[in-house]
C-alpha cells in the first residue's frame, strides 16, 4: 500500500478496531487454561471490557470526525464476531456456560454473514436493525461477567452473567428470524433496505 494512503486507512477509528482484534489472542491465552487463576479471570475481563470498549469509541470518532472509511466498515464487524466467538468458545471450553449457547449464537452470526455476502453479490445493502445493534451490547456484557467469574446471583439459581446470556441468546435467534425475513424482501425489492450499493 503506498505510503501515502496510509493515514486515511489507519485512522483513529480503524486503529481502535485493530487493537479490538489484537485483543482476542490475548484474551483466549489468558482462559487458556480449564481453571484459570482469579488474576487471570480480572486480567482477562478488564482486556475483554477495554476491547469491548473499543467498539463504542471507533464508531464515535468515525461518525464524528467524518472518518467513515471501506477498510472501517470491513474490519469493524470481522473484529466484533471475532472477540464475541473467542469469548464464548474459551467460556465454554471453561465449563462456564453451556456448549449448545455457543453454537446457536455463533450458528446465528455465520448465517447473517453468509446472507450479507449474497445481498452484496446482488448490490445490494441490508442495514443492522435495533435488534441486531442491541445483541451484540448484550453478548459483550454476559461475557465479560461470565469471565469475571463473580457469582452475582439474581435469583433462580442463576447468575448474572448467565441471565445476560440467555437475553442475548434470545435477542441473537429474534434478530437473525428477523434478518432472514429482511433479507427476502430486499432480494425480491420489496422492502425499505433494497438500496443499491
Amino acid at each position: 500500500m503506498p505510503f501515502r494512503y496510509w493515514p486515511r486507512v489507519m485512522n483513529l477509528p480503524n486503529t481502535l478496531t485493530g487493537l479490538r482484534i489484537a485483543c482476542v489472542p490475548l484474551v483466549v491465552w489468558l482462559l487458556w487454561h480449564p481453571h484459570p487463576r482469579p488474576e487471570s479471570n480480572l486480567m482477562a475481563a478488564l482486556v475483554f471490557a477495554l476491547a469491548a470498549a473499543t467498539d463504542l469509541l471507533d464508531g464515535f470518532f468515525a461518525r464524528r470526525g467524518d472518518q467513515v472509511t471501506a477498510v472501517g466498515k470491513l474490519l469493524d464487524p470481522v473484529a466484533d464476531k471475532l472477540l464475541v466467538a473467542a469469548g464464548l468458545i474459551m467460556l465454554a471450553i471453561n465449563g462456564r456456560m453451556p456448549v449448545w449457547m455457543v453454537y446457536v449464537i455463533l450458528g446465528r452470526e455465520v448465517m447473517v454473514t453468509g446472507l450479507r455476502v449474497l445481498a452484496l453479490r446482488e448490490g445490494l445493502i441490508i442495514s443492522a436493525h435495533f435488534l441486531g445493534k442491541n445483541k451484540a451490547m448484550f453478548q459483550m456484557a454476559a461475557i465479560f461477567f461470565l469471565i469475571l467469574d463473580r457469582q452475582i446471583q439474581v435469583g433462580l439459581g442463576m447468575s448474572l452473567g448467565m441471565l445476560l446470556m440467555w437475553v442475548a441468546l434470545v435477542l441473537t435467534v429474534i434478530s437473525g428470524l428477523e434478518y432472514v425475513g429482511r433479507f427476502g424482501q430486499v432480494l425480491f425489492g420489496r422492502g425499505e433496505d433494497s438500496t443499491k450499493s
